[in-house]
């Protein structure tokens, strides 16, 4: 009888737990349909994002964990596996390497100029001339845009854990 009662009480505890996850899961998917928009990678909330110019006014110099709202510039051609995030105010800003933790999920290729709000860490880091010119060939730069790259660069990057994209 205690077995019984044993058995049936863990059940009600994994059912429940289950349904609670399912619940906070599902929260996070419709707080991406509220903000019109699709979810990639780990599920995220809008909720706190700044938006890319914010966060070129913050002055990066540690790693530091947030949510950022920006405009895709560019999007890795050969599989969807970084995106670039530019800035809507200044034109002449850099722009900021997006890239994905654990390379567990990749963007749709064509969203070039669609807003994305993506949660994870910047940093700031040195980009070498083989990367720099690894990226160039992903985004479908030519050959001699590829030669050009010369030097590295200290650039803002972001890896992300998710991502939502925006509806157009």
């Amino acid at each position: 009888m205690r077995k019984v009662l044993y058995l049936g009480l863990l059940a009600a505890f994994i059912l429940s737990a289950c349904q609670q996850s399912r619940s906070v899961a599902g929260a996070k998917q419709d707080d991406a349909k509220n903000v019109g928009g699709q979810q990639f990678g780990a599920p995220i909330t809008s909720a706190g994002a700044i938006t890319y110019d914010e966060l070129l006014s913050k002055n990066i110099q540690a790693p530091t964990t947030l949510k950022v709202k920006g405009r895709v510039s560019e999007v890795c051609q050969a599989k969807g596996c970084w995106m670039n995030i530019v800035s809507d105010k200044d034109q002449q800003a850099s722009t900021m390497k997006v890239r994905f933790k654990d390379y567990a999920f990749f963007m749709p290729k064509d969203i070039s100029g669609r807003e994305v709000i993506v949660e994870g860490e910047a940093s700031v880091q040195v980009i070498s001339v083989d990367d720099l010119r690894h990226y160039a060939e992903d985004a479908g730069k030519s050959q001699e845009e590829i030669n050009a790259i010369t030097q590295p660069r200290r650039e803002l990057t972001f890896l992300a854990s998710g991502v939502i994209l925006l509806d157009k």
